[in-house]
């Protein structure tokens, strides 16, 4: 499970520069990297960053340990 969430957290950020850039250049990272936005590999890069971040809100749920926003002191 903890490859699962490093390769996630790496897509999930991917995602995110890949918004970022967009919104602030206009600049589609993941398509210039290959080649057009709506090739088969861009669309598949994109499928599994969504599924990355889906695994990443469902994963704490998976293992118990659940979403905690704050420490809890458990002395």
């Amino acid at each position: 499970m903890v490859i699962a969430n490093i390769i996630s957290y790496v897509l999930v950020l991917l995602g995110a520069v890949n918004w970022g850039l967009y919104g602030i250049f206009n600049f589609n990272l993941v398509g210039w990297i290959f080649q057009g936005p709506r090739t088969a590999i861009a669309v598949i890069t994109y499928i599994l960053i969504a599924l990355a971040a889906i695994w990443l809100i469902i994963s704490p749920i998976i293992s118990g340990s659940g979403l905690r926003l704050r420490h809890v002191d458990e002395t």
